[in-house]
């Protein structure tokens, strides 16, 4: 699909004013992206009660993560794809407030099904993060497109750890309706800011949705995850996760052959087979199942009573605050990601990065005897997310051209959120699975810490062939179109 040049040329002019800051813009899309990754992990320290509230068990109340990950994975790629064709603030706008009507719903719900409901509105918040990537990238100097991204991309993992902590404080002191109050009033605000304060950019792809691959690859996604989801329950060996698992996986391969033979595609496979793109994609699925595995089992670990041998008895509070280094960190690199990028380039932000946060988890599996070896290794957490996250998305807008920035971005958050799917869930069936006197034992989490750090080995090892900002600039500049575009 071909820009007219001058369009572009507008879209791209690092110098173009609204009249508005780039640093209220990013205030405006980093509050959007912090409610929305608070609401992620928010319920997981309110589990147990919620069961309780809710009358529901543990099946029933883990359907509160399920769900609100089937969403993500469905609704994020395909709101990137409708940012980059109807216009990114409008989609943002438009996201916040799909986000705060789920929001609304959970909070005042008193139900189990009423809840889930809110929860998978909420999901969709996931278009979020490549609508705001494709604003930054439309309308910032080019000098501040590295490090916005970075910062950005980074929420997603400050936030996650905020909603740990946060969801503690207010189980603890508060009811659960709470849990979702507190993000609707950042949601309602980030929303007005955006209408009033995020310019739209004229860089649109004309074209049409593809319903019918778009109607596959969620259908595919949702046997996937749901059939991830009930492992504990089904069994990974049982007719019932392995029937479903293969109905999502020939539906996702119907989804690719559609894609391919379109003429307009909703996620363009052309795209996905650039190294820039499918290595770091690779990558972030690993990270994401790291990420999300910590948030799991690191509170959990420091909750079990001090007669396990190696639990800290830690209160629901206390355990969420030992996360609170890796927030704090989080935070502090996604702040100087432009400064890394621009001194050591986002390639080796994601190596050391990742091989980093395969440290933390290597460090708790040879040393978790007292409560500063938590706090150590999710120091190292932390640094390891910050440096990698915030390069996660640097190098995916590197490797497409601008009017693909909103899908691109979209398929990567979606990789994380399907990594974070599958790593949280092998742990919880580690866990499940190694049970003494009704609690769980030390080799669980051992054999759990364990596998996150080979996944994030593997990760440093796939992060060695993404290509280079140089490498991938000459790639794009190679073909003609994009060439057009890059001196338009």
């Amino acid at each position: 699909m071909v820009i007219p040049l001058e369009y572009l040329a507008v879209a791209t002019d690092p110098h173009r004013d609204h009249g508005i800051h780039p640093n209220l813009i990013l205030a405006v899309t980093a509050l959007a992206g912090l409610a929305y990754a608070m609401l992620s992990s928010a319920v997981i320290p309110a589990l147990t009660p919620l069961e309780h509230s809710l009358h529901t068990n543990e099946t029933g109340v883990t359907w509160l993560l399920t769900g609100y990950l089937l969403s993500a994975s469905v609704g994020t790629s395909i709101l990137g794809r409708l940012g980059d064709m109807y216009g990114k603030e409008r989609l943002l706008l438009i996201t916040l407030i799909i986000l705060g009507a789920g929001t609304l719903i959970a909070a005042v719900s008193s139900s189990l099904g009423l809840m889930i409901v809110g929860r998978v509105i909420q999901g969709a918040g996931g278009g979020i993060f490549p609508l705001a990537f494709g604003i930054v990238r439309d309308e910032f100097p080019r000098d501040r497109v590295a490090g916005s991204i970075g910062l950005l991309s980074s929420i997603l993992g400050v936030g996650g750890g905020i909603g740990i902590i946060v969801g503690g404080l207010i189980i603890e002191h508060l009811n659960y309706h709470w849990l979702y109050w507190i993000p609707l009033v950042f949601t309602i605000v980030a929303a007005f800011c955006t209408w009033r304060f995020v310019p739209e950019s004229p860089v649109r792809v004309p074209g049409r949705v593809n319903w019918l691959a778009a109607t596959l690859m969620s259908a595919g996604f949702i046997c996937v995850l749901i059939a991830i989801s009930e492992t504990i329950t089904w069994g990974w060996g049982s007719p019932k996760t392995l029937g479903l698992l293969a109905v999502g996986l020939l539906l996702c391969l119907a989804w690719i052959t559609v894609e391919v033979r379109s003429q307009e595609p909703l996620i363009d496979m052309t795209m996905m087979r650039i190294r820039g793109v499918w290595t770091t994609n690779l990558v972030a699925f690993l990270l994401g199942a790291g990420m999300y595995a910590s948030f799991l089992i690191y509170p959990q670990f420091a909750q079990l009573p001090k007669r396990t041998g190696f639990g800290f008895g830690a209160s629901v509070v206390t355990a969420g605050l030992y996360l609170l280094p890796a927030a704090i960190l989080m935070s502090i690199l996604g702040t100087f990601a432009g400064r890394v990028a621009r001194r050591f380039g986002s390639k080796i932000a994601v190596i050391v990065g990742s091989g980093v946060t395969a440290g933390a988890f290597c460090w708790l599996a040879v040393a978790h005897g007292h409560p500063y070896d938590m706090l150590i290794s999710a120091a190292l957490l932390g640094i390891g997310i910050g440096l990698a996250f915030s390069a996660l998305g640097n190098l995916i807008v590197q490797a497409v051209p601008q009017e693909q920035t909103g899908v691109a971005t979209g398929m990567n958050t979606v990789m994380r959120t399907l990594g974070g799917a599958l790593g949280g869930q092998i742990v919880a069936t580690f866990i499940a699975n190694n049970v003494s006197h009704g609690l769980p034992t030390v080799t669980g989490f051992t054999a759990s810490f364990a596998l996150e750090a080979s996944f994030l080995v593997v990760a440093v090892v796939a992060a060695t062939f993404v290509p280079g900002a140089q490498r991938t600039r000459r790639a794009l500049v190679s073909d003609p179109e994009l060439a057009a575009q890059e001196t338009g």
